[in-house]
């Protein structure tokens, strides 16, 4: 059995931070349209990749079970992709299996956040 030590990445790891609004990534991380699991997707496809190195749609989804660890499967990840893609999250970069997948924050201008009611209250002890 391989440790998890020994499994090298496939991609680079960032060698920079995200060059996308942070206030845009919050906004999308809170949106209420997507399912937990699209926002995994979505967090790690905007975790610093350059143009060059970020992976093609189809190294993504066909991980073994050994390289995802804990990750989700194939099914899982492409519902999260077409999720993301209906809400304007995702755009196509090529066609087919060499597809890249390109972020786009400016989705999420139309986030509806958590409802104002689940909010915690400036009492709240934040310690």
């Amino acid at each position: 059995m391989t440790s998890v030590n020994s499994i090298r990445p496939r991609w680079a790891l960032p060698t920079r931070p995200p060059g996308h609004d942070p206030i845009l990534f919050a906004l999308a991380m809170r949106d209420m349209r997507l399912t937990w699991r699209a926002r995994g997707v979505l967090a790690e496809l905007a975790t610093g990749y350059t143009d060059d190195d970020r992976p093609l749609m189809h190294q993504l989804s066909s991980l073994t079970r050994e390289e995802r660890l804990a990750a989700e499967g194939r099914e899982a990840f492409r519902k999260a992709v077409v999720e993301l893609r209906a809400l304007g999250y995702l755009a196509p970069e090529g066609d087919g299996v060499a597809e890249r997948l390109a972020v786009n924050f400016d989705a999420a201008k139309d986030a509806r956040p958590v409802h104002e009611r689940l909010r915690l209250d400036d009492d709240y002890d934040r310690s």
